[in-house]
């Protein structure tokens, strides 16, 4: 049992990119139990991109993490105490537990229960979790592909991208894969794509027009900048676009840009060639879970669907790897195990 937690809060709100001193690693007396309430030792933790908008105080699909707050992060985790209904001593599940060791949450805040004896826990915060059922999802509600389309993904080493790719070939679509260096483009041709593109390589442009003599009929958007550049002139009429993610401007938030103004061009592109262009957050789709519950895991059991995760030890760690996360070090699903 343990009476404290270790924990990383947010200690100040970063002006661009976040740095050391936006965190502070404390240890504080945990809270008395109450009634529905449950004493979690987390063992997993999760970091993703969506955590660097919680660290700014602006308007978003969900409330900041306040300053002197822990940071907020999905967890799998082993409850060690229990007066929540449903939810015994040892059990393992996935909860809101944050950047800590230890953290007492609501019983009803416990997503889902985990069964130690099926697949790698750590898959429930990566490929069997949320960002698996992210390109799951999406795919099929926004993307609508057909057999035979072309898609391109980007960020397609990460727990999304991925994702996405494996799922498009399963579909019969034709798959060009997008990620930053050769080490990450060499491993996407492990997963069975059509074309691995580094985007950092002289030329990407070109090679991207090259890959997709069809044009584009499904682009999974995870990145901005100057992939979409490349994207944008080669897309077929009536393509769609899932907005999951625009890491490369994450921490350019509420930072002047400068020109030129791009948005009435891509307005009028918008228009003229009736592109589908939809943002998401992956609540959004809940109906579709248990479809998502059904397949996921057979097809990794299979190996229809492969996955790689990058996992770095202890609760210290995880600013910088955050920081890296953001810079696009992590080389696939970033994961800190706490125990």
């Amino acid at each position: 049992m343990s009476d404290s937690t270790t924990r990383i809060v947010l200690a100040s709100r970063p002006q661009g990119a976040p740095v050391a001193a936006n965190f502070r690693l404390e240890q504080v007396p945990l809270p008395a139990l109450g009634p529905g309430q449950v004493l979690l030792r987390n063992r997993y933790l999760s970091l993703d991109p969506y955590m660097r908008g919680r660290m700014d105080d602006g308007p978003s699909y969900a409330p900041p993490v306040a300053v002197d707050a822990v940071m907020e992060g999905q967890t799998v985790a082993e409850v060690l105490q229990s007066q929540a209904p449903g939810l015994a001593v040892g059990e393992l599940v996935l909860a809101p537990g944050g950047w800590q060791t230890h953290a007492v949450v609501a019983g009803d805040a416990i997503s889902r229960h985990l069964d130690p004896a099926g697949l790698p826990l750590s898959t429930a915060l990566g490929v069997y979790g949320m960002p698996g059922f992210t390109a799951y999802s999406s795919l099929i509600e926004i993307g609508k592909l057909q057999p035979g389309e072309t898609l391109v993904v980007a960020a397609a080493s990460g727990p999304v991208g991925a994702t996405v790719a494996q799922l498009a070939k399963l579909q019969g679509a034709r798959v060009v894969a997008i990620a930053g260096g050769e080490a990450k483009r060499a491993y996407l041709e492990t997963l069975g794509v059509d074309v691995a593109l580094d985007h950092r390589a002289s030329g990407f442009a070109e090679q991207l027009s090259a890959a997709v003599p069809d044009g584009i009929d499904v682009y999974f958007e995870n990145v901005g900048g100057h992939v979409l550049d490349a994207v944008l002139p080669l897309l077929n009429d009536f393509a769609r676009i899932p907005v999951c993610g625009t890491i490369a401007t994450y921490n350019a938030r509420g930072v002047a840009q400068p020109g030129p103004d791009r948005l009435p061009a891509l307005f009028s592109q918008i228009l003229r060639q009736r592109l589908t262009v939809r943002g998401f957050i992956v609540h959004d789709f809940k109906h579709l879970w248990p479809e998502f519950e059904r397949d996921m895991p057979q097809w990794l059991r299979d190996g229809r669907i492969k996955y790689r995760e990058d996992v770095v030890q202890g609760l210290e760690n995880a600013p910088e790897a955050f920081f890296g996360l953001l810079q696009g070090r992590n080389f696939g699903k970033l994961v800190v195990k706490l125990d």
